[in-house]
């Protein structure tokens, strides 16, 4: 079933698509007045019926509300910046997954460098392909892609959430089963992964400075992007958000 967004819902039931998914709807799909579909609007999901379509206008009638989509867990992943397109591909399954946020993260070993302009630049690519990932996975919620920040600010953030973890290659004996056993209630989780040179001891020492705990993931070394989606489904699994 196609899914689109709105702003908001209207006193009178029926709410306006935003733009681009009406021009996506007439010119795309040549969707028709009694088509139906799933409306995404302040979080929650809905059943929706189109009214009225031309061209960059839609109309619609909003429904039944529909199960929500979205994790208890509220996951950030803070992602230390990857070379090339690889972040476009931890930002799609991060949707994918339920993350709530990625936050990219300039850090010691990052090949890649942004100044402001690119950085706002890339931040708005990638929020695109979260837009997108969003409405094909069905989640209510849009996930947020923030601009990048430094490793000075990552360890300010990190001390905002329940709790914070960090997959490093020289963690042993502390893996995730261990840390939903000791936190098996939390619903606001960090998680950190480092770029492809990984994360200096140096930024562990700080992180831990910070109140995050170092995990292991195994015995076998990861690639950054691979790191980013094992940790965010293992959390899921592990905390019952793939049971359903």
């Amino acid at each position: 079933m196609h899914r689109f967004y709105a702003d908001e819902i209207m006193p009178d039931g029926t709410a306006h698509l935003a733009e681009e998914d009406a021009r996506h709807a007439s010119r795309v799909l040549r969707l028709k007045a009694g088509d139906v579909f799933q409306l995404l609007c302040g979080g929650e999901r809905y059943e929706a019926e189109l009214v009225e379509l031309q061209d960059t206008h839609a109309l619609c009638r909003v429904g039944e509300k529909l199960p929500t989509t979205e994790a208890k867990l509220r996951i950030t992943l803070y992602h230390g910046l990857p070379k090339a397109d690889k972040m476009e591909l931890i930002v799609q399954k991060a949707v994918e997954l339920g993350a709530a946020a990625v936050v990219p993260v300039a850090m010691s070993r990052s090949v890649t460098k942004l100044d402001a302009k690119d950085g706002i630049k890339k931040r708005d690519r990638w929020q695109k392909i979260a837009r997108e990932a969003s409405k094909q996975s069905g989640r209510c919620t849009m996930m947020e892609v923030a601009s990048p920040v430094s490793f000075k600010q990552l360890t300010g953030l990190l001390q905002k959430h329940q709790a914070a973890i960090v997959p490093w290659e020289d963690a042993r004996g502390y893996g995730l089963q261990a840390f939903h056993a000791e936190h098996p209630d939390i619903t606001d989780l960090a998680v950190v992964i480092g770029p492809e040179g990984g994360i200096s001891e140096e930024e562990i020492e700080a992180m831990k400075a910070a109140g995050c705990r170092s995990v292991t993931l195994g015995p076998r070394i990861l690639r950054t992007e691979t790191a980013a989606i094992a940790s965010i489904a293992a959390l899921m699994c592990l905390y019952g958000e793939m049971d359903s």
